[in-house]
């Protein structure tokens, strides 16, 4: 079983598995119909596509936000329909480092689904190791998931001020404030720490070294218990990247905050912070 990370070598082995289901998370913020596009151009053999806007958020469950946590039924069903059964081994991949892909691996564990990995280097390593590539879009025979959601990873904005540890997943820019491309507000959740999503990975794209990522986590979490601190990002999604991050490098699965930044700056009335955080790396 695959939890974490995957090479394109191994699954290229496994690349005709009939309980392996892979699926395609290419997304493109300022272009939102480039991923689906670029699937349909090429893509692995047997993928199917999951977007990050259609799919992969949904009707808020827990906080608003630019993509909304889809509630435990609309997961359950999404799964199904991309062929996935309890006993699956499921991979995902995009071409952005695992930036959306890391949003459907953290939402099948979420789901309490374990057999989850992503692609490490993604679509570029896959074609850039030989792997062949289908065009047109590839459809699963319906699944039989029925995995439960994990109530206890998530909080609410409501729980933020009173807090553990929280940290920021956006690039050092956005969190100090410096500047804001997407939300109408600059700056961070006061408190928070900053690890940009992107620290996790190597000059390649591919992720660092397990025994690395650790040392790293450990200086940033500076004794709290993995599983209390908090990750967020601007709207959710590239958050799990530094969740997935974490538990390659052993340690246990903290918890998301998934409205973001996104769902807490629009509230006027909440305090927003400027520059760095002391403690941020």
């Amino acid at each position: 079983m695959f939890r974490t990370l995957i090479s394109s070598k191994t699954l290229a082995d496994n690349i005709d598995n009939p309980d392996w289901i892979i699926v395609d998370c290419r997304y493109d913020l300022a272009d939102p119909a480039a991923g689906r596009q670029a699937y349909l151009s090429g893509h692995i053999p047997g993928a199917v596509f999951a977007d990050i806007h259609d799919d992969l958020s949904g009707p808020p469950e827990t906080d608003r936000g630019r993509h909304p946590l889809p509630a435990a039924e609309q997961l359950q069903s999404l799964f199904r329909r991309l062929g996935i059964n309890n006993d699956s081994q499921v991979i995902v991949y995009d071409s952005n480092g695992g930036a959306f892909a890391g949003r459907l691996w953290w939402l099948l564990r979420y789901m309490n689904h374990p057999a989850v990995a992503l692609l490490d280097g993604g679509w570029p390593a896959w074609i850039a190791t030989g792997g062949t590539s289908a065009r047109g879009r590839q459809h699963n025979s319906p699944g039989h998931f029925t995995g439960t959601a994990r109530r206890d990873w998530l909080v609410t904005v409501s729980d933020i001020p009173a807090g553990p540890v929280l940290i920021d997943s956006r690039d050092a820019a956005r969190y100090r404030g410096d500047e804001e491309p997407i939300d109408k507000v600059a700056g961070h959740i006061p408190g928070a720490l900053n690890r940009p999503w992107k620290t996790n990975l190597d000059d390649q794209g591919y992720f660092k070294p397990a025994a690395q990522l650790h040392g790293e986590f450990e200086q940033l979490l500076q004794g709290q218990e993995p599983a209390s601190a908090v990750f967020y990002c601007g709207s959710g999604v590239t958050a799990c990247h530094n969740l997935l991050a974490a538990v390659h490098a052993g340690l246990s699965m903290p918890r998301l905050y998934a409205g973001s930044w996104s769902d807490w700056c629009s509230d006027p009335s909440r305090p927003v912070a400027r520059g760095n955080s002391p403690g941020t790396l």
